[in-house]
C-alpha cells in the first residue's frame, strides 16, 4: 500500500487525485461527477451483489429504474418543497427550425441555448425508492401481510464537491417496506443490524446513528428536529475521506404515512399505509473499501475478497 491510503489524516481532495492517478475514477472537470474504470464497476457490482445475497431470502419484489422519474410522480412526493437545494430539472427544446436558428444566435448574456428549453415530463431521481411509491399505489390495496419491493436506479442530488464520496448522480441500492407500524419499524431494525454484519464481513469499521435529512430553510430545521426525536431515520457511518469525519453509506428510513398520503397507498383495511426503506449508496461503499483497505484490491485480505467474490 502507498502513503497515502494508510495517512490518517487525508485530505477529500488528496484522496480523490489518488483515485484519480490511480486509474479508478475519471474527471471530467465537475466536482461530483466522474467516469468510473473497470476496477471500480466491478467493486460496486461486487457490493450490489452482496446486498442482493444477504437479503435474498426476503422475496422482494424486483424492480430497476432509470436515472429519471416522471415529474408527477416527483411533485407529489414533496421533495422541492423540502429540499430543493438538491433538485435536478430535465429541461429540452420544444421549438421549430426558426427558434433553433435564433437560440443559437443568443448570446450569453440573452442565456444563449438554453434560452427557449422547456421542462420536460421527467425530472432526476433524488432516491431509488422514489419512483417505487406510485407503482404500489396503482395497484389498490396492500395484501395483509404488507409487501416488500428491492429497488435501484443512479440518482442526482446537486452537492458539488471535491469529496469524493459525495457525487452528484450517484447509484442506490435499496429495499423499501410496505404495511403497519409495527412492519415497518421491525424492518427497520432488521436491516440495521444486517447492514452492521455486512460491513463486518466487508472489514470495515462501521456505526450507526441517528440522523436527519437535510430540509430546506427555517421550517425545515423544525422537520430534522421531529424527523430525529421520533428516530425515523439512522444512518451507517464509515470513514471514507476523512477518518475524523466519518460518512454515511446507507440509511434505514420510517416515513411514516407520508409516501401514504402523497400517492394514495392503502393497507388492506383502506387506511394509509406505513412505508419505510433501507438503502444503500454503492460507490460509497465502494470507496470506504478502497480508503479501508487500499487501492490495490488483489493485496486484500483473503476473508474480504470472498466476501465480495464467492468462489462456486
Amino acid at each position: 500500500m502507498s502513503t497515502i491510503e494508510l495517512a490518517p489524516r487525508l485530505s477529500a481532495d488528496d484522496f480523490r487525485q489518488e483515485l484519480f492517478t490511480r486509474g479508478l475514477l475519471f474527471a471530467t472537470g465537475v466536482d461530483g461527477l466522474y467516469g468510473r474504470s473497470a476496477t471500480f464497476e466491478s467493486l460496486v457490482d461486487a457490493v450490489d451483489r452482496l446486498i442482493g445475497r444477504l437479503s435474498a431470502d426476503d422475496k422482494a419484489e424486483l424492480m430497476r429504474f432509470p436515472p429519471i422519474m416522471t415529474r408527477s410522480g416527483f411533485e407529489a412526493s414533496g421533495y422541492f418543497k423540502n429540499m430543493p437545494q438538491l433538485v435536478g430539472t430535465v429541461h429540452c427544446f420544444c421549438g421549430d427550425d426558426r427558434e433553433h436558428k435564433r437560440v443559437l444566435a443568443c448570446t450569453p448574456e440573452e442565456g444563449g441555448w438554453t434560452a427557449a428549453q422547456q421542462p420536460a415530463d421527467v425530472v432526476l431521481t433524488p432516491a431509488s425508492c422514489y419512483p417505487v411509491y406510485p407503482i404500489i399505489a396503482a395497484r389498490g390495496p396492500l395484501p395483509a401481510e404488507g409487501w416488500l419491493v428491492d429497488s435501484s436506479s443512479y440518482c442526482f442530488r446537486r452537492e458539488p464537491s471535491i469529496d469524493p464520496a459525495r457525487m452528484q448522480m450517484f447509484r442506490q441500492r435499496e429495499q423499501v417496506c410496505f404495511g403497519t407500524p409495527e412492519r415497518i419499524r421491525a424492518f427497520q431494525s432488521h436491516w440495521m443490524t444486517r447492514a452492521l454484519e455486512m460491513f463486518r464481513l466487508m472489514g470495515l469499521p462501521a456505526t450507526t446513528d441517528l440522523a436527519n435529512d437535510p430540509f430546506f430553510g427555517r421550517p425545515g430545521m423544525l422537520m430534522a428536529n421531529g424527523q430525529r426525536s421520533q428516530r425515523l431515520k439512522f444512518e451507517i457511518l464509515v470513514p471514507i475521506s476523512n477518518p475524523d469525519k466519518l460518512s454515511a453509506c446507507g440509511s434505514f428510513n420510517y416515513h411514516v404515512h407520508h409516501f401514504a398520503d402523497a400517492y394514495g397507498i392503502r393497507g388492506a383495511d383502506g387506511e394509509p399505509a406505513h412505508t419505510g426503506c433501507a438503502g444503500f449508496g454503492l460507490e460509497r461503499v465502494a470507496l470506504a473499501l478502497l480508503r479501508q483497505h487500499g487501492f490495490d484490491i488483489d493485496a486484500w485480505p483473503e476473508a474480504v475478497s470472498m466476501t465480495l467474490w464467492p468462489r462456486a
